[in-house]
């Protein structure tokens, strides 16, 4: 353990010391009850707000957590106006949407995942049945398309008029020096303008549960970077970068520079972060204080040192207990939690910059 990490874990166990031990922490669930929730409890990053109350609805009805997050991350895969999943997402630098996602199911310690996949809009389906139909855990491209076909997934085209349009004018505006020519935004069109305006995303949605059992289950899912060399794969198809599960200990997931997250295998090291004790929030910033700490090229940095991107790390533990954090400041996560849906602000280690407030 390095010595940030280290200085962090010492701080939080002494927060947690002064405050009482009002929570009882996972490293003593062993010997003892650490206690369940009361009801579902489901995170998600902030586009899934929809997704959390799906999935807690089906949680209360019986359903298997595993089912319930799928199926609520499957309301974002379906949704053309959200740009970051599915049907809709913005495409590879072709103009192909490819669609990532794994899932996580705790009681049974089972994932599965594909990557790289055209032509089906909900990729944590075919994820979930790779994992329930197959003795493998990822299958990616071609194949993965085949595998879904074989189930009787439709083939649809996912790249909308809007996604295009968006796609378009990257393309036409990357350079000078080549034969297209970019045309000018009319400042009459106000959608034209929107999509213009649209930032480069890595954007994804990630969604956990515990049910008032204990039982575990997540699922990350995204159409990846905007604009990505055709093939990348991020981390939300891999286990324990994007998403990971431990029916005894909790669920993490993870939007943003999937590159970052990959390198520390950040779902993971939220987990595992919870297993020595920390909360949901803490181990999610532990993690974030890792990605900075092995971010060091200079086209990543900024002139202060800090990350030109974003990462935002999401987790419940066993008990109930949820966070969220993120590099930068005003982001925030779904949770439906206490039989209330809403966002909350999430945790974060540098304040955006004042020129970045409305970013």
């Amino acid at each position: 353990m390095n010595e940030l990490t280290r200085r962090d874990f010492l701080q939080s166990a002494a927060a947690a010391t002064a405050a009482g031990a009002l929570v009882p922490s996972i490293a003593a669930a062993s010997n003892g009850d650490p206690g369940l929730p009361s009801g579902p409890v489901v995170v998600s990053s902030a586009n899934g707000l929809r997704a959390t109350e799906k999935a807690a609805t089906m949680i209360r009805s019986g359903a298997d957590t595993l089912d319930a997050v799928v199926a609520g991350v499957n309301i974002v895969e379906e949704d053309p106006e959200d740009y970051s999943v599915g049907y809709g997402g913005l495409p590879n630098e072709d103009g192909v949407v490819e669609l990532d996602s794994s899932v996580m199911h705790g009681p049974s310690c089972r994932a599965g995942a594909v990557a790289a996949m055209r032509n089906i809009k909900t990729a944590s389906s075919v994820a979930k049945l790779v994992m329930q139909r197959t003795d493998h855990v990822l299958i990616v491209g071609q194949g993965a398309l085949r595998f879904a076909r074989a189930h009787g997934f439709e083939e649809v085209n996912l790249l909308t008029d809007k996604a295009r349009k968006i796609w378009l004018h990257w393309k036409e505006n990357l350079s000078d020096r080549d034969d297209w020519i970019g045309t000018e935004v009319p400042d009459d069109d106000a959608q034209a303008n929107a999509l213009a305006a649209l930032p480069f995303t890595y954007g994804t949605i990630n969604c956990c549960a515990v049910n008032p059992s204990g039982d575990l289950s997540g699922v990350t899912t995204t159409s990846g970077l905007s604009f990505k060399i055709p093939g990348r794969v991020g981390d939300s198809p891999i286990i324990g970068a994007g998403l990971y599960v431990d029916n005894k200990v909790g669920a993490a997931g993870s939007t943003g520079r999937g590159e970052a997250v990959i390198k520390i295998c950040g779902a993971h090291t939220v987990v595992e972060g919870m297993r020595q004790g920390l909360s949901p929030t803490d181990a999610c910033m532990a993690a974030l204080r890792r990605i900075v700490e092995t971010t060091t090229e200079k086209r990543l940095l900024r002139d202060d040192g800090r990350p030109k991107f974003d990462v935002k790390f999401y987790a419940v533990s066993k008990d109930g207990r949820h966070g969220g954090a993120a590099i930068w400041s005003k982001a925030q996560y779904a949770v439906y939690a206490d039989g209330r849906n809403r966002l909350e602000p999430a945790e974060y280690l540098y304040e955006r910059p004042e020129k970045d407030k409305d970013a």
